[in-house]
């Protein structure tokens, strides 16, 4: 007899023991700091680990090993794992390379995509990267110029890809190719490169502000891959693409939440505690605002992404929502952050004291997946056409 699916209250409280009980004193133990750059082993052990507790890959189809979560809650866990103070927080749910990265990817997979590349990341043994961004297009992604050359029964593929989030960790990328240049957007598949085959080499100067080892530059120079690691049909990546991005950008947004749930907590404890001119700072009507105001965005971002997810859950084309969702979402909880720097005063402007990563962590979720001007790019056309 099959199980019964775990309650989303049963999955919130085995991931709060594994982070609590395992994940935060296994990185107090080992001394591990936000900027450290982590063994792969490490990393994937706690894929393997979250995977073995029913954690990794809640999203994916229940024919592949998923529980089929509904994105409402799943945006709940991820917000309760930012909001836990785990440096690797990420890896728990498979966001940085895990199948987070290959979810949509499952109705275009070929039995050989399947158990080449879909499977050993939902089994944790593989990772993966979406490597669509270039140098020259940023947020244009229909400016692309890697290209791939048909040569008998293969693609010869030159370009560079930029700032690939999870490359670090990554053993495949999930590439946005020009196969036919005279056709533009419908001239751009997406092709799977195993990131060890010849002429393929990772460069990682773009450390972010961050100082996070996440990121780097995917380097192409002729590298053979057989057609049959074409996804879909030649000229379909851009809409596969896409697909991808709507819901990617709304499921970042409880991230952010989570991370600025964090900092708000952090700076409740301190203006309690923390003592000026003769009683807690917490008696101050300024800090008093601060906190209110903090408050009221955090449930207001909280309602807002929890609505659109319903929304997805529901079926719905959630383009416009996931756009107004990440505008608002990553501008209110950047500037949450900002207050708790300010209540935390010197002690939240030392460098990789919790509050300041997450304030350089909320900055660049400004612009990762799409600028705040990008996303009110999308909204606006939404109201105009």
């Amino acid at each position: 007899m099959a199980q019964d699916s775990p309650t989303l209250a049963e999955l919130r409280e085995r991931l709060h023991r594994y982070l609590h009980d395992e994940l935060i004193p296994m990185e107090r133990a080992r001394g591990l700091g936000y900027e450290d750059e982590f063994p792969r082993e490490l990393v994937k052990s706690i894929w393997q680990r979250s995977r073995a507790l029913g954690l990794y890959g809640l999203q994916l189809p229940k024919e592949i090993g998923g529980q089929a979560l509904l994105y409402r809650d799943l945006c709940i866990l991820k917000d309760d794992a930012a909001a836990s103070g785990a440096i690797l927080f990420p890896h728990v749910l498979g966001d940085w390379g895990g199948p987070s990265r290959i979810g949509n990817l499952v109705r275009y997979a070929t039995p050989y995509q399947l158990e080449r590349y879909i499977m050993p990341v939902v089994h944790a043994e593989r990772g993966a990267c979406f490597a669509m961004t270039e140098p020259q297009s940023g947020s244009d992604a229909t400016s692309l110029r890697t290209l791939a050359v048909e040569d008998g029964d293969d693609y010869i593929i030159t370009g560079v890809k930029h700032y690939i989030t999870a490359s670090m960790f990554a053993d495949f990328a999930i590439t946005m190719c020009v196969t036919d240049p005279e056709k533009g957007m419908d001239g751009i598949s997406a092709i799977l490169i195993d990131l060890d085959l010849p002429g393929v080499r990772l460069e990682h100067d773009c450390v972010p502000m961050t100082g996070q080892y996440v990121d780097a530059d995917i380097v192409l120079d002729h590298v053979r891959v057989p057609k049959k690691n074409l996804i879909g049909k030649p000229g379909e990546g851009f809409r596969i693409a896409m697909n991808r991005v709507s819901v990617n950008r709304l499921l970042h947004c409880p991230t952010m939440i989570g991370l600025a749930r964090q900092a708000f907590r952090m700076a409740v404890d301190y203006a309690k505690t923390r003592q000026q001119f003769g009683g807690p700072i917490s008696r101050f009507q300024a800090i008093q605002h601060m906190l209110a105001d903090m408050a009221t965005s955090l449930y207001a971002c909280e309602q807002m992404v929890l609505g659109a997810a319903q929304r997805a859950d529901a079926g719905n084309d959630v383009r416009e929502l996931a756009a107004m969702c990440k505008l608002f979402v990553s501008e209110r909880c950047f500037e949450i952050a900002d207050k708790a720097m300010q209540i935390h005063g010197n002690v939240g402007v030392t460098k990789n004291h919790p509050v300041e990563f997450i304030f350089r962590r909320l900055r660049l979720y400004r612009i990762v997946t799409g600028t705040s001007e990008i996303q009110r790019n999308t909204i606006a056309k939404g109201i105009l056409t």
